[in-house]
């Protein structure tokens, strides 16, 4: 039999609605999201980024859950039709998309987080939730939001925020929360220059993860009061959480493992460096994030492909993978693959090396070609002979080069009129 807080914690999470921004095209990602939205970016072999707070509702129990779109949202709406049908409506579970629909204002799309929920207050509203949890469709990590909701319960709390510690130096680039030591937040500031530290630290703060708890008609409240108020930007860190920790209670909850009690595994993988990097730390032997957990599996559309294969055993000439990750529908035909991560339907030809690498879906990679820490846009026909990180100066003049040495290239890059990457 489960336990009373077992059923506490089911009851909580069946009155929630998740709600997922997923409308915003994360222009630091370059031409990753020139057709795409950030959420729908392909991530760790097989999925899309948000696939992780998605998977995090359906495994949390909560599954009534609303996707806002807005940016390029073909790719995602696509890839959420494929693979996020299994839920069953009978029983009152769904994830549903709800694209900008100007409702309140004809000349606007979204102006904002807060303004993406008030524009679906009506459709809120007749879902008659007891909670809302606000998320980010573009954060990759794993974490058990009932617990969250239990905690915003215990508090007593009109907004729960949930929060990871960071560096004082990291946490110029987050909402920063000051807090007493019953995590009551006292004050919560945008990239802060001096941070405030947490209670009893010297050099860590709390940051904001982008994820909010929030009795449902409270929110209803100052959604309205939002928007009624000239001269706000209708965001939740810059506008709504500001006006309210004053006079109500806004509770901080920290990411933590629950039996470590260390700091969890959570990333932002918003520029070309951080997406590279959390990609490579999933071919590691024991990564942080761990993709292969039976108890909170990672769930997501892929299409059927065949198993991957490594064919041609010659001493100059010989298919093989070393530390790596190679998805369904790849074929290494005489060429080594290294500590790379590919993506499925890749073919990598005969005398090819490749290295540190990420290479996304569709992608063929021509004979005697050298290519090292680079991400390989889907759909590419890489050349024969083609040589890539390996001179930052040449590789600057074709591709994109990011600030840790990362070569991003495209279809276009490489003349190929490829205009549409889903």
């Amino acid at each position: 039999m489960p336990s009373s807080n077992q059923q506490n914690t089911h009851q909580l999470a069946r009155n929630t609605i998740a709600l997922i921004l997923a409308g915003g095209r994360g222009s630091r990602l370059m031409n990753m999201t020139d057709w795409r939205a950030k959420p729908a970016v392909p991530f760790g072999g097989k999925f899309r980024i948000i696939d992780f707070p998605l998977s995090n509702c359906v495994n949390s129990g909560i599954r009534k859950i609303g996707v806002l779109t807005q940016y390029k949202a073909h790719s995602l709406i696509l890839h959420i039709q494929q693979g996020w049908g299994f839920l069953r409506g009978e029983f009152g579970e769904y994830v549903e998309l709800f694209p900008a629909q100007q409702r309140h204002d004809e000349d606007s799309w979204y102006k904002g987080t807060a303004d993406a929920v008030f524009q679906n207050i009506d459709i809120l509203r007749t879902r008659k939730p007891k909670h809302i949890l606000i998320l980010a469709g573009d954060h990759i990590y794993k974490m058990d939001y009932g617990a969250m909701l239990a905690d915003h319960v215990e508090k007593n709390a009109d907004l729960t925020i949930g929060c990871i510690e960071v560096s004082l130096e990291e946490a110029t680039a987050f909402g920063v929360m000051d807090v007493d030591a019953n995590r009551r937040v006292k004050a919560f500031v945008e990239k802060p220059a001096n941070p405030p530290v947490m209670p009893g630290r010297t050099d860590t703060a709390l940051a904001s993860m982008g994820i909010y708890i929030f009795n449902a008609d409270f929110l209803y409240e100052q959604l309205i009061k939002d928007a009624d108020t000239k001269g706000t930007t209708h965001d939740f860190g810059k506008d709504i959480i500001p006006a309210v920790i004053d006079k109500y209670m806004v509770n901080a909850y920290p990411f933590l493992d629950l039996q470590s009690g260390e700091q969890s595994y959570w990333r932002d993988v918003g520029t070309i460096d951080a997406y590279w990097s959390a990609n490579m730390e999933l071919i590691g032997v024991k990564p942080n994030m761990n993709i292969y957990d039976k108890a909170w599996p990672i769930w997501t559309y892929q299409e059927q492909c065949p198993p991957a294969k490594f064919v041609f055993d010659d001493d100059d000439r010989r298919g093989e993978a070393v530390d790596s990750m190679i998805s369904g529908g790849c074929i290494v035909s005489g060429a080594k693959v290294r500590h790379s991560l590919l993506f499925s339907n890749v073919r990598v030809n005969s005398y090819t090396t490749v290295e540190d690498t990420i290479v996304l879906p569709q992608v063929n990679i021509g004979r005697h070609c050298r290519i090292t820490k680079a991400i390989i846009e889907k759909g590419c026909e890489v050349p024969e002979g083609t040589i890539i990180g390996e001179n930052r100066a040449d590789d600057e003049k074709r591709f994109h080069v990011s600030p840790g040495g990362v070569v991003l290239v495209t279809p276009d890059m490489l003349g190929q009129k490829l205009r549409y990457v889903r």
